[in-house]
């Protein structure tokens, strides 16, 4: 009896009987720690995100009211006409940020807004302080930030900000525009990031205008393409 009792040790009437119920409790415990360990890590990323975007780090639409929307509901449809009239606009230009955020391509669109952030100084005592920075971050050889530009733009933007002016990233600005809008820009029309929010616009119904569901943060996050990049 005791040799049976040892090869089949669940028929051991001895063993205590609420060893399973331990065993599963511990294993349903464990699992709940890790369900609220998920939730938590994504509350955590959710809440980062949304600190950048206020940061103006990135962009991320929020849920607004429609008479309150800063972005007018016939805009994003022009945003395919050119990469110009993305740009123009705040909101085409922060989520075109954004998409080329989520391809880590975003050196290009930085450079270009600190470009146009430059040509808006009024001081002169900041132009070769702002120069210094802007070619340090894009331009010189293994910059952090460094854009693909050819080896003369390179040498005849060193040559201007030797003597800084309003004008001196002029060529390696337009170099840069033109590679985004043969490159990245395509993609960006055809990406979910611009279609989800085409789909929000509002659209002709027997002469009245309706409007789909507003185009929010937390549609933005389903999105499979962000969604990875966070």
């Amino acid at each position: 009896m005791q040799t049976v009792l040892f090869l089949f040790p669940q028929l051991n009437l001895s063993a205590p009987k609420e060893e399973p119920y331990r065993i599963i409790k511990q294993e349903n415990q464990e699992g709940k720690g890790e369900n609220k360990n998920r939730l938590k890590e994504k509350r955590n990323r959710l809440s980062l995100l949304l600190q950048k975007a206020e940061s103006r780090e990135i962009f991320i639409p929020f849920p607004t009211k429609p008479e309150k929307s800063n972005t007018p509901p016939d805009e994003p449809p022009k945003w395919s006409q050119s990469l110009d009239q993305l740009l123009a606009h705040k909101s085409g230009l922060g989520l075109f940020r954004a998409f080329l955020q989520s391809e880590y391509s975003e050196e290009n669109i930085e450079f270009w807004m600190a470009c146009e952030d430059y040509k808006k100084t009024k001081s002169p005592s900041k132009l070769a302080s702002k120069a210094k920075k802007i070619y340090s971050d894009f331009i010189e050889t293994d910059a952090p930030k460094e854009v693909n530009i050819d080896f003369r733009t390179k040498e005849v933007t060193k040559k201007n900000t030797q003597l800084p002016t309003l004008s001196c990233f002029d060529l390696a600005q337009s170099k840069v525009h033109t590679l985004m809008e043969k490159d990245s820009y395509p993609r960006f029309l055809k990406s979910e990031f611009y279609r989800d929010l085409l789909k929000q616009t509002p659209i002709e119904n027997n002469g009245q205008r309706r409007r789909s569901q507003s185009f929010t943060s937390a549609g933005l996050l389903q999105n499979s393409e962000f969604t990875a990049w966070l």
